[in-house]
């Protein structure tokens, strides 16, 4: 006998509708399985035999031929393991497949019948919102994920037990409902704040600027100055996620298996701290079917590199084209995807290969050369892409002994909050959010300067060594530092204090 399943794969973010057809007929007892499956989906035939079994239902003891269309799509992971066992069910007689064609079905099984959680629920129900099959049966841990996508129906499921009796009219099984808003407040939450941060307030406004105007830095200090709990607590300082940014960062995760267990939303920016022996594939993304790297997990949030001339230079010049486009493509002779990595770029750095170069108790031992060398692992192009360059002293004794708290990260969000709304309003014609995203065009309308503007640039330019490349970015920090002075114009003051942020362009920190 013949049925058919209706079921859903998953390639990068993008869902396709599957068709599962199982044909039960004489002939050797053996499972064969076409459609281009692979390894995961093939081994499923044993998963699913030993989980009829073990469920009570029977098990044929003939042919069985397992086609998952359409064929010119690879099919994955063991998703695919409950439609298939409910179809050889219902090829058997064991199950009416009167009511599958209003389902979609997915889950993994276990031996025992139990049904486990698949990757990339959210992106699934995203799918089938726009199908004309509104419901879903799936694993019970996925239910609250899928649940948050409005307009469908989500049927959560334990074992193949409580399916076969679902679908067999027998057992009755509540449609998940998940309340999106008030779980997107209740998720909002952080464990850490500036105020623990002693000390070091020069970088502090630095990445309040930074968080500002979505402007990625570079942090040059010796080890120990706090450069790695600075980094850790930008999150904390830029503003809320909004519920859509919410759905992309989760895809992504769900899409890549990264999902926390039982949390169905990302409801706080991420946070990705890379080491330095990441691959540029780990970084990027990549494999026979490519999966998100760091820099998709980071979307909507902040990249953290440490130790970044340690970072292979293919690892960082992968980073070029993320940092301008805001989305990554990875090609494979499978299937090119796209994925999107809208992120601020954090890196830190020592100042020298020992790290002790202009502290004020440790002595260097790095020649000339030694530095020179050491800080040319950092490209000309990748620092094009970095708008502030920091210096992080080592902090002091008796700032690190001070009993009283520093400002809270909750009233550094306000004013980059308040920044971050009069850039919205600026680039609402020009499908802009930030600062940080103006071209040469959009910087000469929104960054004019006075007259002793322009002379303290030209002193900067000239005087101090600032290079032609951080002409720019000058421009766009002195924007941000504006806005954050509620002010519609650029005053010498603002430009001073851009200057201070390109350490590594004054050609005087060493």
């Amino acid at each position: 006998m013949l049925s058919k399943v209706f079921s859903v794969s998953l390639i990068g973010l993008e869902a396709y509708p599957i068709e599962i057809e199982i044909d039960v007929s004489s002939g050797l007892p053996m499972v064969s399985m076409v459609g281009l499956p692979d390894p995961a989906v093939k081994e499923s035939k044993e998963r699913v035999k030993s989980a009829i079994k073990n469920s009570g239902y029977k098990y044929p003891s003939s042919r069985v031929t397992v086609n998952f269309a359409p064929a010119d799509i690879r099919k994955e992971g063991p998703a695919f393991d409950l439609p298939a066992a409910l179809g050889i069910l219902a090829a058997t007689e064991q199950i009416d497949p009167v009511r599958f064609r209003e389902y979609l079905i997915i889950g993994e099984l276990a031996l025992n019948g139990e049904v486990r959680s698949v990757r990339g629920a959210l992106p699934i129900a995203l799918f089938i919102k726009k199908n004309r099959v509104k419901k879903i049966i799936l694993p019970s841990g996925n239910a609250m994920e899928a649940g948050i996508v409005e307009g469908i129906e989500v049927y959560p499921v334990q074992s193949l037990i409580d399916a076969v009796g679902f679908l067999s009219g027998d057992i009755s099984i509540a449609p998940c409902k998940v309340q999106t808003a008030e779980l997107f407040i209740n998720s909002r939450k952080y464990e850490i704040d500036f105020a623990e941060v002693k000390g070091q307030w020069f970088a502090k406004r630095a990445l309040e600027i930074a968080a500002a105007g979505s402007h990625n830095m570079l942090m040059i200090g010796t080890p120990g100055s706090g450069k790695t709990m600075l980094a850790s607590r930008l999150p904390t300082i830029l503003p809320e996620m909004t519920l859509e940014e919410s759905l992309e960062t989760t895809m992504v995760y769900s899409a890549a298996g990264y999902l926390p267990f039982h949390q169905s939303l990302i409801a706080v920016r991420p946070f990705r701290s890379v080491h330095h022996t990441a691959s540029d594939i780990s970084l990027v993304g990549g494999g026979q079917v490519p999966k998100p790297g760091e820099i998709s997990l980071a979307h909507n949030g902040v990249l953290f590199l440490d130790e970044l001339p340690e970072f292979t230079r293919a690892s960082l010049e992968s980073l070029r084209q993320p940092l301008e486009e805001r989305a990554i493509t990875i090609s494979r002779a499978a299937k090119s995807l796209r994925y999107p990595s809208d992120f601020m770029l954090l890196a830190a750095m020592n100042p020298c290969p020992c790290g002790f170069l202009g502290d004020r108790k440790k002595q260097c031992h790095c020649s000339p050369t030694q530095v020179q060398r050491y800080r040319a692992k950092i490209s000309g192009p990748l620092l094009d892409r970095i708008d502030l360059h920091v210096e992080v002293p080592a902090v002091q004794p008796d700032e690190l002994m001070d009993g009283g708290e520093s400002e809270k990260s909750a009233f550094i969000k306000c004013r980059v909050e308040a920044a971050r709304i009069l850039q919205r309003e600026r680039f609402k014609e020009c499908g802009l959010y930030c600062n940080s995203q103006m071209n040469h065009r959009q910087r000469k309308i929104f960054c004019q300067i006075d007259a002793a503007g322009k002379d303290l640039l030209k002193m900067a330019i000239h005087e101090l060594g600032i290079s032609a490349r951080a002409y720019n970015k000058i421009l766009k920090v002195a924007r941000t530092i504006a806005d954050l002075s509620g002010q519609e114009s650029i005053a010498a003051e603002h430009l001073a204090e851009a200057i201070q942020y390109r350490a590594l362009d004054k050609n005087i920190w060493i």
